[in-house]
């Protein structure tokens, strides 16, 4: 995240948050772009594949470095757990992936 600007999401279509929340998830998971694009549609956003790239590109280094330490290997055993709920009168899916250990 090396910009000249003191906020690197400035002048970002979306949030900050929005954008850490798809670059960690396709850090973090076995994920294509489009696989991405529908998580985060089921949640409301609507972002093209390829701004999700785009995204990957500018900010995965970083945010990669930074986590990494963080994350916990599995075991090689896992599963998503996928649940539709009801966020502010629209139905919506939650997806959750969990490893053997929780």
């Amino acid at each position: 995240m090396k910009h000249k600007n003191k906020n690197p999401f400035k002048g970002r279509q979306f949030t900050a948050e929005i954008i850490l929340w798809a670059v960690r998830w396709y850090l973090q998971l076995p994920i294509r772009y489009r696989d991405l694009e529908r998580m985060l549609s089921d949640r409301g956003v609507q972002v093209d594949h390829t701004t999700l790239f785009r995204w990957i590109q500018a900010y995965a280094p970083e945010l990669d470095k930074r986590i990494r330490p963080h994350l916990h290997m599995t075991n090689g055993s896992w599963r998503v757990d996928e649940t539709y709920i009801r966020v502010k009168g629209q139905w919506v899916y939650l997806y959750r992936a969990v490893d053997a250990t929780g």
